[in-house]
């Protein structure tokens, strides 16, 4: 294909997927809101970047690291979260940012 030609894809790429945000984002914000229905839920999943393992995870949240794993499995069967391999074994990661779709950030437990 042409450089011209490929242009013209990417960009009507890029539109197609503009408007599939669009058009999805009240039924994400729907999900979330009905999943993450606690803060210490929210706040587990926000800290889920893939990075942080389910014990540090757990530790912050105050929550055992079985429960942790639970909702992570759970979530990522939803297709709100994305599992990642990672040597010893599978992290997660969150889908979305709650903050783009106008939930608070919950504050971390303190010991």
């Amino acid at each position: 294909m042409s450089k011209e030609k490929d242009k013209q894809i990417i960009g009507l790429l890029r539109e197609i997927l503009k408007w599939i945000k669009f058009s999805g984002i009240q039924e994400a914000r729907t999900v979330l809101s009905s999943i993450l229905n606690t803060e210490q839920k929210r706040l587990i999943y926000h800290l889920s970047d893939g990075k942080t393992g389910s014990v540090s995870v757990a530790k912050t949240a105050n929550v055992s690291d079985s429960t942790v794993r639970l909702y992570w499995s759970s979530w990522a069967r939803l297709g709100i979260m994305e599992p990642l391999q990672v040597r010893g074994g599978v992290r997660y990661e969150k889908s979305f940012e709650l903050a783009d779709f106008g939930f608070s950030i919950p504050e971390e437990e303190s010991d």
